[in-house]
Protein backbone atom coordinates (compact mmCIF):
# COMPACT_ATOMS: atom_id res chain seq x y z
CA UNK A 1 0.00 0.00 0.00
CA UNK A 2 2.65 2.48 0.96
CA UNK A 3 4.62 1.49 -2.50
CA UNK A 4 0.80 2.16 -4.16
CA UNK A 5 0.91 5.58 -2.49
CA UNK A 6 4.30 6.61 -3.63
CA UNK A 7 3.42 5.98 -7.35
CA UNK A 8 0.57 7.89 -7.05
CA UNK A 9 2.14 11.13 -5.63
CA UNK A 10 4.82 10.60 -8.34
CA UNK A 11 2.29 10.39 -10.98
CA UNK A 12 0.85 13.71 -9.51
CA UNK A 13 3.86 15.43 -9.50
CA UNK A 14 4.96 14.73 -13.29
CA UNK A 15 1.22 15.93 -14.37
CA UNK A 16 1.70 18.91 -12.54
CA UNK A 17 5.07 19.69 -14.12
CA UNK A 18 3.42 18.75 -17.36
CA UNK A 19 0.67 21.03 -17.23
CA UNK A 20 1.85 24.39 -15.19
CA UNK A 21 -0.98 26.17 -16.95
CA UNK A 22 -3.33 24.84 -14.68
CA UNK A 23 -1.66 25.62 -11.50
CA UNK A 24 -1.94 29.21 -12.57
CA UNK A 25 -5.29 28.79 -13.52
CA UNK A 26 -5.83 27.31 -9.69
CA UNK A 27 -3.91 30.06 -8.33
CA UNK A 28 -6.16 32.49 -10.09
CA UNK A 29 -9.09 31.54 -8.86
CA UNK A 30 -8.17 30.94 -5.27
CA UNK A 31 -7.23 35.18 -5.87
CA UNK A 32 -10.76 35.58 -7.04
CA UNK A 33 -12.34 33.67 -3.74
CA UNK A 34 -10.30 36.11 -1.96
CA UNK A 35 -11.45 39.39 -4.11
CA UNK A 36 -15.09 38.04 -3.32
CA UNK A 37 -14.53 37.71 0.54
CA UNK A 38 -13.31 40.81 0.43
CA UNK A 39 -16.42 42.71 -1.17
CA UNK A 40 -19.02 41.23 1.23
CA UNK A 41 -16.67 42.51 3.98
CA UNK A 42 -16.77 45.83 2.64
CA UNK A 43 -20.62 46.05 1.76
CA UNK A 44 -20.89 44.59 5.33
CA UNK A 45 -18.72 48.20 6.50
CA UNK A 46 -20.13 50.09 3.98
CA UNK A 47 -23.79 49.98 5.22
CA UNK A 48 -22.93 50.78 8.25
CA UNK A 49 -22.44 54.15 7.06
CA UNK A 50 -26.27 54.27 6.94
CA UNK A 51 -26.70 56.09 10.15
CA UNK A 52 -29.94 58.41 9.06
CA UNK A 53 -29.63 57.49 5.25
CA UNK A 54 -31.01 60.03 2.62
CA UNK A 55 -31.54 59.38 -0.77
CA UNK A 56 -28.79 60.66 -3.40
CA UNK A 57 -26.51 61.58 -0.86
CA UNK A 58 -22.88 59.75 -0.36
CA UNK A 59 -22.21 58.19 2.91
CA UNK A 60 -18.24 57.11 3.91
CA UNK A 61 -17.35 54.20 5.70
CA UNK A 62 -14.54 52.53 7.98
CA UNK A 63 -12.70 49.86 7.45
CA UNK A 64 -11.52 47.09 9.76
CA UNK A 65 -8.01 48.14 11.58
CA UNK A 66 -6.30 45.41 9.35
CA UNK A 67 -7.64 46.65 6.14
CA UNK A 68 -6.24 50.52 6.44
CA UNK A 69 -5.57 52.38 3.28
CA UNK A 70 -9.11 51.20 1.67
CA UNK A 71 -11.94 53.87 1.32
CA UNK A 72 -15.10 53.04 0.71
CA UNK A 73 -18.29 54.56 0.61
CA UNK A 74 -22.24 54.05 0.26
CA UNK A 75 -25.12 55.52 -1.38
CA UNK A 76 -28.64 54.98 -1.70
CA UNK A 77 -30.89 55.47 -4.64
CA UNK A 78 -34.05 54.90 -6.55
CA UNK A 79 -34.08 52.34 -9.31
CA UNK A 80 -36.62 54.63 -11.52
CA UNK A 81 -34.00 58.09 -10.09
CA UNK A 82 -31.28 56.18 -11.26
CA UNK A 83 -32.26 55.03 -14.68
CA UNK A 84 -33.96 58.77 -15.38
CA UNK A 85 -31.38 60.91 -13.67
CA UNK A 86 -28.00 59.15 -13.65
CA UNK A 87 -25.51 60.43 -10.89
CA UNK A 88 -23.68 63.50 -12.02
CA UNK A 89 -20.37 62.53 -9.83
CA UNK A 90 -20.36 59.65 -7.66
CA UNK A 91 -16.83 60.38 -5.88
CA UNK A 92 -14.71 59.35 -9.44
CA UNK A 93 -17.68 57.84 -11.42
CA UNK A 94 -19.83 59.51 -13.74
CA UNK A 95 -23.14 57.85 -13.88
CA UNK A 96 -25.30 58.80 -17.16
CA UNK A 97 -28.82 58.16 -18.03
CA UNK A 98 -30.54 54.73 -18.87
CA UNK A 99 -28.02 52.86 -15.95
CA UNK A 100 -30.83 49.47 -15.11
CA UNK A 101 -30.65 46.94 -12.18
CA UNK A 102 -31.15 43.36 -12.86
CA UNK A 103 -32.84 42.34 -11.09
CA UNK A 104 -35.24 44.96 -10.57
CA UNK A 105 -35.21 46.72 -6.80
CA UNK A 106 -37.17 49.50 -5.99
CA UNK A 107 -33.92 50.67 -4.12
CA UNK A 108 -30.35 49.95 -4.34
CA UNK A 109 -27.34 51.29 -2.71
CA UNK A 110 -23.96 51.87 -4.57
CA UNK A 111 -20.88 50.89 -2.44
CA UNK A 112 -17.68 52.70 -3.72
CA UNK A 113 -14.24 50.98 -3.51
CA UNK A 114 -11.14 52.71 -3.02
CA UNK A 115 -8.48 49.69 -2.49
CA UNK A 116 -5.24 51.32 -2.93
CA UNK A 117 -2.46 49.50 -1.11
CA UNK A 118 -3.60 46.72 -1.25
CA UNK A 119 -4.83 46.88 -5.33
CA UNK A 120 -1.81 44.17 -5.95
CA UNK A 121 -2.98 41.82 -3.26
CA UNK A 122 -6.73 41.09 -4.10
CA UNK A 123 -5.87 42.03 -7.96
CA UNK A 124 -2.51 40.51 -9.14
CA UNK A 125 -2.28 40.87 -12.70
CA UNK A 126 1.24 39.95 -13.76
CA UNK A 127 3.75 41.46 -16.14
CA UNK A 128 1.66 44.62 -15.75
CA UNK A 129 1.99 48.03 -13.03
CA UNK A 130 -0.74 49.94 -11.96
CA UNK A 131 -0.57 53.55 -12.43
CA UNK A 132 -3.81 54.33 -10.23
CA UNK A 133 -5.62 52.23 -7.21
CA UNK A 134 -8.06 49.75 -8.02
CA UNK A 135 -11.60 51.20 -7.77
CA UNK A 136 -14.88 49.18 -7.40
CA UNK A 137 -18.52 50.19 -7.90
CA UNK A 138 -21.15 47.16 -7.07
CA UNK A 139 -25.30 47.63 -7.06
CA UNK A 140 -26.80 46.13 -3.73
CA UNK A 141 -30.59 45.53 -2.71
CA UNK A 142 -31.60 48.25 -0.13
CA UNK A 143 -34.75 46.60 1.25
CA UNK A 144 -32.86 45.88 4.46
CA UNK A 145 -29.39 48.45 5.15
CA UNK A 146 -28.34 45.57 8.10
CA UNK A 147 -28.52 42.92 5.97
CA UNK A 148 -24.69 40.95 5.19
CA UNK A 149 -23.46 38.70 2.33
CA UNK A 150 -25.68 40.37 0.16
CA UNK A 151 -25.69 39.07 -3.64
CA UNK A 152 -24.61 41.35 -6.39
CA UNK A 153 -27.21 43.51 -8.63
CA UNK A 154 -26.40 43.40 -12.23
CA UNK A 155 -26.18 46.88 -13.63
CA UNK A 156 -25.74 48.09 -16.88
CA UNK A 157 -25.66 51.06 -18.73
CA UNK A 158 -27.89 51.03 -21.94
CA UNK A 159 -26.80 54.81 -23.24
CA UNK A 160 -23.75 56.21 -23.00
CA UNK A 161 -20.82 54.32 -20.44
CA UNK A 162 -20.39 54.99 -17.34
CA UNK A 163 -17.11 57.23 -17.34
CA UNK A 164 -14.36 56.67 -14.27
CA UNK A 165 -12.30 60.06 -13.50
CA UNK A 166 -8.96 58.61 -11.70
CA UNK A 167 -7.54 61.77 -9.58
CA UNK A 168 -4.01 59.53 -8.39
CA UNK A 169 -2.41 58.12 -11.66
CA UNK A 170 0.93 58.46 -12.17
CA UNK A 171 2.80 58.91 -15.13
CA UNK A 172 3.49 55.86 -17.51
CA UNK A 173 7.16 55.05 -18.06
CA UNK A 174 8.45 55.54 -20.85
CA UNK A 175 7.94 53.80 -24.06
CA UNK A 176 5.08 52.02 -22.64
CA UNK A 177 1.48 52.51 -23.17
CA UNK A 178 -1.03 53.28 -20.53
CA UNK A 179 -4.35 50.69 -20.76
CA UNK A 180 -7.48 50.53 -18.93
CA UNK A 181 -8.37 47.38 -16.94
CA UNK A 182 -11.53 45.98 -15.90
CA UNK A 183 -12.07 42.89 -13.39
CA UNK A 184 -15.87 41.29 -13.47
CA UNK A 185 -17.38 39.69 -10.31
CA UNK A 186 -15.90 36.44 -12.00
CA UNK A 187 -12.15 36.61 -12.61
CA UNK A 188 -12.47 37.96 -16.06
CA UNK A 189 -9.84 40.55 -17.20
CA UNK A 190 -10.32 43.13 -20.17
CA UNK A 191 -8.36 46.12 -21.22
CA UNK A 192 -9.15 48.75 -23.40
CA UNK A 193 -7.65 52.08 -24.38
CA UNK A 194 -8.43 55.44 -22.42
CA UNK A 195 -10.72 57.36 -23.37
CA UNK A 196 -9.23 60.93 -22.88
CA UNK A 197 -6.34 61.62 -20.42
CA UNK A 198 -7.07 59.84 -17.16
CA UNK A 199 -10.46 58.39 -18.04
CA UNK A 200 -11.83 55.14 -18.59
CA UNK A 201 -15.48 54.13 -19.56
CA UNK A 202 -17.41 50.95 -18.64
CA UNK A 203 -20.90 49.81 -19.18
CA UNK A 204 -21.00 46.97 -16.53
CA UNK A 205 -20.05 47.13 -12.76
CA UNK A 206 -16.57 45.81 -11.50
CA UNK A 207 -13.63 46.83 -10.64
CA UNK A 208 -11.34 49.43 -12.27
CA UNK A 209 -7.89 50.75 -13.04
CA UNK A 210 -4.98 52.31 -15.27
CA UNK A 211 -1.74 49.55 -16.08
CA UNK A 212 0.83 49.69 -17.92
CA UNK A 213 2.62 46.77 -19.71
CA UNK A 214 6.16 45.72 -17.11
CA UNK A 215 9.76 46.54 -19.04
CA UNK A 216 12.43 44.32 -18.05
CA UNK A 217 15.22 46.52 -17.44
CA UNK A 218 18.10 46.14 -20.35
CA UNK A 219 21.35 44.87 -19.07
CA UNK A 220 24.43 46.96 -18.36
CA UNK A 221 26.77 47.96 -21.25
CA UNK A 222 30.00 46.38 -20.75
CA UNK A 223 32.97 48.94 -20.52
CA UNK A 224 35.51 48.63 -22.80
CA UNK A 225 38.66 47.78 -21.10
CA UNK A 226 41.33 50.38 -19.67
CA UNK A 227 44.03 51.17 -22.62
CA UNK A 228 46.70 51.11 -19.58
CA UNK A 229 45.50 47.49 -19.63
CA UNK A 230 44.52 46.37 -15.51
CA UNK A 231 43.23 42.58 -16.61
CA UNK A 232 39.94 41.54 -16.81
CA UNK A 233 39.77 42.39 -12.62
CA UNK A 234 38.76 45.57 -13.79
CA UNK A 235 35.67 45.02 -15.73
CA UNK A 236 32.75 45.49 -14.42
CA UNK A 237 30.23 42.14 -14.67
CA UNK A 238 26.84 42.44 -16.52
CA UNK A 239 24.04 41.91 -14.93
CA UNK A 240 21.34 40.03 -16.66
CA UNK A 241 17.91 40.85 -15.58
CA UNK A 242 16.33 38.04 -14.04
CA UNK A 243 13.48 36.40 -15.66
CA UNK A 244 10.40 35.51 -13.41
CA UNK A 245 9.24 32.85 -15.57
CA UNK A 246 12.08 30.79 -16.20
CA UNK A 247 13.08 30.88 -12.53
CA UNK A 248 9.49 29.74 -11.27
CA UNK A 249 9.78 26.92 -13.83
CA UNK A 250 13.01 25.94 -12.72
CA UNK A 251 11.42 26.18 -8.87
CA UNK A 252 8.85 23.63 -10.40
CA UNK A 253 11.26 21.53 -12.05
CA UNK A 254 13.35 21.18 -9.19
CA UNK A 255 10.61 20.38 -6.52
CA UNK A 256 9.61 17.68 -8.89
CA UNK A 257 13.31 15.75 -8.99
CA UNK A 258 13.35 16.29 -5.33
CA UNK A 259 10.09 14.73 -5.40
CA UNK A 260 10.88 12.13 -7.30
CA UNK A 261 14.01 11.20 -5.38
CA UNK A 262 12.12 11.42 -2.46
CA UNK A 263 10.01 8.52 -4.01
CA UNK A 264 12.56 6.41 -5.31
CA UNK A 265 14.30 6.22 -1.54
CA UNK A 266 11.04 5.59 -0.25
CA UNK A 267 10.23 2.76 -2.74
CA UNK A 268 13.92 1.55 -2.27
CA UNK A 269 13.14 1.36 1.65
CA UNK A 270 9.59 -0.35 1.09
CA UNK A 271 11.61 -3.08 -1.05
CA UNK A 272 14.06 -3.52 1.61
CA UNK A 273 11.73 -4.09 4.82
CA UNK A 274 9.64 -6.63 2.95
CA UNK A 275 12.63 -8.70 2.10
CA UNK A 276 13.85 -8.61 5.68
CA UNK A 277 10.76 -9.65 6.77
CA UNK A 278 10.82 -12.29 4.45
CA UNK A 279 14.47 -13.11 5.53
CA UNK A 280 13.55 -13.02 9.15
CA UNK A 281 10.52 -15.48 8.88
CA UNK A 282 12.58 -18.28 6.65
CA UNK A 283 15.43 -17.61 10.02
CA UNK A 284 12.67 -18.22 12.17
CA UNK A 285 11.29 -21.27 10.68
CA UNK A 286 15.09 -22.78 10.59
CA UNK A 287 15.44 -22.25 14.03
CA UNK A 288 12.47 -24.17 14.84
CA UNK A 289 13.08 -27.23 13.05
CA UNK A 290 16.65 -27.34 14.94
CA UNK A 291 15.04 -27.60 18.54
CA UNK A 292 14.76 -31.12 18.20
CA UNK A 293 17.54 -33.79 19.30
CA UNK A 294 20.46 -34.11 16.48
CA UNK A 295 20.93 -38.00 15.66
CA UNK A 296 24.46 -39.60 15.61
CA UNK A 297 26.12 -40.25 12.56
CA UNK A 298 28.50 -43.02 11.80
CA UNK A 299 29.86 -44.74 8.69
CA UNK A 300 28.56 -47.84 7.47
CA UNK A 301 31.17 -48.37 4.17
CA UNK A 302 31.11 -45.19 2.17
CA UNK A 303 27.81 -44.80 3.44
CA UNK A 304 26.92 -42.46 6.78
CA UNK A 305 23.64 -43.13 8.90
CA UNK A 306 22.02 -41.99 12.19
CA UNK A 307 22.95 -44.50 15.16
CA UNK A 308 22.13 -44.49 18.69
CA UNK A 309 24.04 -43.73 21.24
CA UNK A 310 22.62 -45.33 24.05
CA UNK A 311 20.73 -48.60 24.03
CA UNK A 312 17.59 -48.03 26.36
CA UNK A 313 16.97 -51.76 27.37
CA UNK A 314 19.92 -54.14 27.63
CA UNK A 315 18.94 -57.90 26.26
CA UNK A 316 18.99 -60.42 28.99
CA UNK A 317 19.05 -64.43 29.02
CA UNK A 318 15.96 -66.37 29.69
CA UNK A 319 17.83 -68.62 31.92
CA UNK A 320 18.98 -65.73 34.38
CA UNK A 321 14.94 -65.17 35.96
CA UNK A 322 15.24 -69.18 36.86
CA UNK A 323 15.79 -69.48 40.52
Amino acid sequence: MGLLGSLSMLVLLMWLLRFPDLMAQSINVSSTSSARALDALLQDYAYRAFAHPRTGLPYDGFVPSNLTGIKIAAMRLRSGSLRNRGVKMYKEFEIPTGVVDEPYVERLVLVYQNLGNWSMVYYSLPNYTYLAPVLGLLAYDASNLSAKNLPELDIRASGDPIKIKFSDVQSAPDGSVAKCVWFDLHGLVQFSNLASGNECSMIKQGHFSIVTESIAPSPAPISPLPSGGGGASNMPSPSAPENKTSRKVWIIVGSALGGLALLVSLAFLVLWSQKYKQRKKMHQMEKAAEVGEALHMTSVGDTKAPAATVTRTQPTLENEYVP
